[in-house]
């Protein structure tokens, strides 16, 4: 039996912080009332992020993580880079058309389609695949038009101050 009766689609793009961390909010909930959930992370190969091992006392939570282990820019990825946001589309496919899941996080998947790693019309065509019990979150600055005109919710995180600013490096437990 769904969880929802209608899933929806949410996009949590901009470039403030709390766009991921929304997501794991929106996680703990579904799981509180029992939910099934499947994240999957594009471009997070890194092992360090601190939701790996968050997630993992989760019941009902798998995490399917795809990309290479270190940062590149626009225009810099490999082909492993490209290989890796393809497993993650097919992994992403699967997870939104089984009906065992509730909710499907698709983290960085807008920067994926940012950086050429993916189509919008892949994504298009993966959110238009969806079980309408789904409710689908997708994560990353830079969302795209045609992705936010088939959302049924968008929040967009505003930067006003960020420690960045003061030179405050990434710390543990907080940027990752």
């Amino acid at each position: 039996m769904s969880l929802f009766e209608k899933g929806l689609i949410h996009v949590y793009t901009g470039n403030g912080k709390g766009k991921t961390t929304s997501a794991m909010g929106l996680i703990v909930r579904c799981v509180g009332h029992e939910g099934k959930v499947a994240m999957v992370q594009f471009m997070k190969g890194w092992p360090f992020y601190g939701e790996i091992k968050g997630l993992s006392y989760l019941p009902g939570v798998e995490l399917f993580r795809t990309g290479s282990d270190r940062c590149f820019k626009k225009g810099e990825h490999t082909e492993v880079d490209l290989r890796e946001a393809r497993r993650g589309l097919e992994i992403a496919e699967r997870c939104l058309t089984d009906p065992k899941y509730d909710l499907v996080v698709l983290d960085e998947i807008n920067v994926a389609v940012h950086f050429d790693l993916l189509k919008v019309s892949d994504v298009l065509n993966l959110i238009s695949a969806k079980l309408a019990s789904i409710e689908v979150v997708l994560t990353g600055r830079y969302a795209p038009k045609e992705i936010i005109e088939v959302a049924d919710l968008v929040t967009e995180m505003v930067e006003i101050k960020h420690p960045y600013q003061k030179n405050v490096l990434a710390r543990k437990g907080i940027e990752y």
